[in-house]
C-alpha cells in the first residue's frame, strides 16, 4: 500500500526526521548537509559561511505579535545566528494565490522590510509566482539566508560534554499558542502575543563575551523537547531538564492545560537553547538578563554521560522521558 504525506511530516518531530532520513538524505547526502543543523557551514578560501533556507506557510497570515513577513525574516536570521554566523543577506520568494488583495501583500512586504532593518540584513534577490485561485492559500514565502562565521568559532553538538549547562532565553510556547488562538475557533482569549523576534543581536553579544558556549538551537517546530532530544541523540549524551526551572508564562500554561497541549512541544519564534560550559553560565545569564529578549532566561538543565536520552525532573518530583514530537498538534505554525 502506497504511503502518503501527512501533516505530521511537517511538524518537525518523529515523522519529519523519518522523512528527511528516508527520502532527502538518501539522495542529497554530502559533508555540508550531514549535520542537518539550522544552517550549513560552507568553507571557502579565507572565510566560513553559514547558509540556510526556509519556507513559511503560517495560517493565519497575521497574528498577535507578528505576521508571515516578520516570521520569514526572524526564522531565517535566527537559523543563521544560532549557527554562530552574523546574518548578512536574504532572498525572499513569494508564491501568491490569484485573488489576493494587493493591500494584504503590501502589508506583508512592509513588515518583512521593517524586520530586515531591525535585524540588520538586506533582501538582495527574490522571485514571484502566482497560482490559480484554489491552488494555494493566500501567500507562501520561501527564503534563503547567508552569513559569515567569525574565525575560530566552532559551534556544534560535537562540542557538548557532560557537565555543560542548558539555558533558555525565556518562556516557552507563546508563538504556538498565539497562532492557535488567532484561528478563532476555540473560544479562548488569553491575550498571548507571539515571541517572534530576530535574535542575532543578542546572540552576537553572547558569543563575543562567553567563549564557553558550545552550541545553540532555535526552538521552532517541535519546541524545546524535540530540539533537545535531537541534540542528545547527535551528541551521544543524556540531558536532564528541571521542569520547575523551565519558564512558561502563567496565561500560556493555563490555556495549554485547557487544550491538553504541552508547552515543551510548542513552537517558539524568539527562543533558543544554549549549551555552555558551567564556568561561563553566569556570564551568559548576565548578558541575557540585560536584554528584553532574554530578561526571563533560566538555567534549565545539565548534560550527563549517556546515549541520547532526555529526562525531565517533573514538578511532582518524578522523572519523565522526553522524545521527539509525535503527531502534529498544530499544523501550519510557521
Amino acid at each position: 500500500m502506497d504511503k502518503r504525506i501527512l501533516l505530521s511530516h511537517g511538524a518537525g518531530g518523529q515523522l519529519t526526521r523519518q522523512l528527511v532520513d528516508d527520502i532527502f538524505v538518501k539522495y542529497f547526502n554530502n559533508e555540508a548537509l550531514k549535520p542537518l543543523s539550522d544552517a550549513a557551514v560552507i568553507e571557502l578560501p579565507g572565510s566560513r559561511l553559514a547558509f540556510t533556507t526556509d519556507s513559511f506557510v503560517v495560517r493565519p497570515l497575521f497574528f498577535p505579535g507578528g505576521d508571515i513577513g516578520k516570521l520569514a525574516v526572524c526564522g531565517t536570521v535566527n537559523d543563521l545566528a544560532v549557527s554562530g554566523a552574523r546574518p548578512l543577506f536574504l532572498t525572499a520568494s513569494f508564491i501568491i494565490e490569484e485573488g489576493l488583495s494587493l493591500s494584504v501583500l503590501d502589508k506583508v512586504a512592509r513588515s518583512l522590510g521593517e524586520t530586515c532593518r531591525t535585524a540588520g540584513v538586506r533582501v538582495v534577490a527574490g522571485d514571484t509566482k502566482v497560482v490559480e485561485k484554489g491552488h494555494g492559500d493566500l501567500i507562501f514565502i520561501n527564503t534563503a539566508g547567508i552569513g559569515v562565521i567569525p574565525e575560530g568559532l566552532d559551534l556544534g553538538q560535537h562540542s557538548i560534554a557532560p557537565g555543560d549547562v542548558v539555558i533558555v532565553n525565556g518562556p516557552m510556547g507563546n508563538h504556538g499558542l498565539a497562532v492557535l488562538l488567532e484561528r478563532g475557533n476555540l473560544g479562548l482569549d488569553s491575550g498571548v502575543i507571539s515571541d517572534c523576534a530576530p535574535l542575532n543581536g543578542l546572540i552576537e553579544q553572547i558569543l563575543g563575551k562567553a567563549p564557553g558556549v558550545k552550541m545553540m538551537r532555535d526552538l521552532t517546530r517541535g519546541g524545546l523537547a524535540t530540539a533537545v532530544k535531537e541534540i542528545a541523540l547527535g551528541a551521544g549524551v543524556d540531558i536532564w531538564l528541571e521542569e520547575p526551572s523551565i519558564p512558561v508564562d502563567d496565561q500560556v500554561r493555563g490555556a495549554l492545560e485547557i487544550l491538553g497541549l504541552d508547552p515543551l512541544y510548542m513552537a517558539n519564534e524568539g527562543k533558543f537553547v544554549i549549551f555552555a560550559a558551567p564556568e561561563d553560565a553566569p556570564e551568559v545569564m548576565r548578558i541575557l538578563a540585560s536584554d528584553p529578549l532574554g530578561e526571563k532566561a533560566a538555567i534549565i538543565g545539565q548534560v550527563a554521560p549517556g546515549k541520547g536520552s532526555v529526562l525531565l525532573k517533573t514538578m511532582l518530583g518524578g522523572t519523565k522521558i522526553l522524545d521527539l514530537l509525535a503527531g502534529d498538534p498544530l499544523p501550519r505554525i510557521c
